[in-house]
């Protein structure tokens, strides 16, 4: 058992006071030998002293707070640890060109690249069960929003607070490195997948190219790539592509070349829409549902109210007693 506030502790020696001091009457008597020996008496007044005593226990420890410590218990469920990547460059604030919605509406026109993602995203998270959930946004730098957590209300918040402000550069290097950092020291459950979410691609140099095919590669990280398309532009899976010559290839071809060369899974999706966007989350959704072991966290139990009761009830007797008590002769 431990204590919230274990200083208090140190007043428990106060509890013993009443073994100490005597019962003060309201008469004096000169010779008390002739009274005759009353050996229940004397066992009452002993009893009601240790009944004292124990309610000056009872409250100093429920005033310090006791409680049993958190429990993990490892379960096996259906899910995944997940380390989403979400790009926060400006342009992930400009609008889709928009497409109707299955009721024929075209209520999607206007809907900003980041909003739908959030969107999709909480609906993505709400629909799991057992995942442990992380977060890392990127700009000109990565940006550290939550660790893995099975808490889906922190996840939830973390993933609708992405929708502030950015900047106009895109280091997907950065993020990528920092997501691996969040299943650093992390029990491996058995399925790890990175969902990265860009709105186009960017240049990664040969060192932190390698960092991230080491790292993906030590932690058994899958990588999915969700590209927000802009509306005619290159496709990632255009083979027909050539380029110019002396040109380098484009930052998400050359891109999705180096993620075809990651030693552990991976998966590209191209997003002209919101319904685009949305079909590649639930295949997502669909692949990432493996058995897993996590640890159920059980909270501690505080004991505080029931060492305040027990106090209360000593009380209750001691004030019984005092009312059954003979009044002294006038």
């Amino acid at each position: 058992m431990s204590f919230s506030q274990p200083w208090i502790l140190w007043l428990l020696p106060l509890a013993f006071l009443p073994l100490v001091f005597m019962r003060a009457h309201a008469k004096s008597y000169s010779w008390l030998n002739m009274l005759p020996a009353d050996p229940l008496s004397d066992l009452i007044g002993l009893l009601l002293k240790v009944i004292a005593v124990l309610t000056l226990l009872f409250a100093i420890i429920g005033l310090a707070a006791p409680h049993t410590n958190e429990q993990k218990v490892e379960r096996i469920g259906v899910g995944a640890q997940i380390g989403f990547v979400l790009d926060r460059s400006a342009s992930m604030d400009d609008p889709f060109s928009g497409s109707p919605d299955t009721s024929g509406k075209d209520n999607t026109v206007g809907e900003t690249k980041s909003v739908a993602a959030s969107r999709l995203i909480v609906n993505f998270v709400q629909s799991r069960q057992n995942d442990m959930m992380g977060m890392i946004t990127f700009s000109n730098s990565a940006m550290y929003v939550l660790p893995l957590t099975e808490n889906k209300t922190a996840i939830v918040a973390a993933v609708k607070a992405t929708a502030g402000n950015a900047l106009f550069q895109t280091n997907i290097g950065s993020g990528l490195t920092s997501v691996a950092g969040l299943f650093d020291k992390v029990p491996d459950s058995g399925s790890r997948a990175v969902v990265l979410l860009t709105d186009g691609g960017g240049r990664i140099d040969a060192n932190v190219q390698q960092k991230i095919k080491d790292w993906f590669d030590r932690m058994h990280l899958s990588l999915y790539w969700i590209v927000l398309r802009q509306p005619g532009g290159l496709s990632i899976f255009d083979e027909k592509y050539v380029p110019k010559e002396d040109d380098p290839l484009p930052p998400q071809i050359e891109l999705n070349e180096f993620f075809k060369t990651l030693r552990t899974p991976f998966k590209a999706y191209e997003a002209d829409d919101p319904k685009s966007l949305e079909s590649a989350i639930e295949d997502i959704n669909r692949k990432e549902k493996k058995p897993i072991k996590y640890l159920e966290k059980i909270p501690g139990r505080d004991y505080s109210n029931l060492f305040f009761s027990l106090a209360a009830l000593m009380i209750a007797l001691l004030l019984g007693v005092k009312y059954l008590e003979v009044k002294t002769w006038n």
